[in-house]
């Protein structure tokens, strides 16, 4: 099945995105910092202590969403509770960074921000259900007639007797 080697794909991308988001902003807290940058009068240490801590918090949310498609796969479960919570909102980071990056950095990373939403909704979505369940069907066991019949029962109706008033 294609479910395990996206969920593994899923969760390399997530490792190289997070530690690529922690190094980009700790390059970026760094030149702030040397070049003693301000703005509108902020404190430039503050500036890049912030800049650096927001990049490492950052990069370990998605390293640990990483964490949790990895188990996914790993596992070859569907996530629940809080690792659900969390593709679901990587998937939703995505969609809203694709949509600030093809206007700041252009369409390429625009097709790299929707080809990892495509990655997480995957892995979201093929481990949505699983195999061997039959769909619900109520008093049945998910065959076509429910009891093994081969068909559906037809009871007859029910007809009331017809009242005879003279």
């Amino acid at each position: 099945m294609i479910r395990r080697p996206v969920a593994v794909v899923t969760a390399i991308v997530l490792f190289v995105e997070g530690l690529g988001i922690a190094g980009l902003q700790w390059f970026l807290g760094t030149v702030v910092d040397r070049q003693k940058m301000s703005l509108a009068g902020l404190d430039p240490d503050a500036m890049s202590v912030s800049t650096k801590a927001g990049g490492v918090l950052f990069g370990l949310y998605f390293v640990f969403c990483g964490v949790v498609a990895l188990l996914v796969a790993l596992r070859n479960r569907p996530a629940a509770g809080l690792g659900k919570i969390l593709l679901i909102s990587v998937a939703v980071v995505h969609g809203l960074l694709g949509a600030v990056t093809v206007g700041l950095v252009g369409w390429g990373a625009f097709a790299f921000m929707m080809v990892v939403l495509g990655l997480v909704l995957l892995t979201l979505m093929t481990y949505d259900r699983q195999d061997g369940v039959a769909d619900a069907v109520p008093g049945g066991s998910g065959g076509a007639g429910g009891r093994g019949t081969g068909g559906p029962e037809r009871a007859a109706p029910a007809v009331p007797p017809a009242s005879s008033a003279s």
